[in-house]
């Protein structure tokens, strides 16, 4: 972030209202706790390359998935057709 935007930030807080305060001291504690949970599982991994037990941290790509809807289905759960079918 840039000192100018940083700057224009701290000249608005005494014109904000106390429940618009709480709203952006909830949203810094949020942010800060983000961070604070990505860099434990940034060290985290690191320390398991480091001692041995993997090779290498992949990661997912959650861009490419899709949502998935459930179907609806008419007559016997499929669970029940399942355990049906094995007896």
């Amino acid at each position: 972030m840039s000192q100018v935007l940083l700057n224009q930030i701290l000249n608005q807080l005494p014109s904000l209202e106390p429940s618009e305060l709480q709203q952006l001291s909830q949203a810094v504690q949020n942010r800060l706790k983000d961070s604070e949970v990505l860099a434990k599982r940034a060290a985290f991994h690191q320390a398991l390359v480091e001692s041995g037990l993997v090779r290498q941290i992949k990661t997912t790509n959650l861009e490419g998935r899709t949502h998935r809807h459930f179907i609806q289905v008419q007559g016997e759960p499929i669970s029940q057709t399942i355990i049906g079918e094995r007896r």
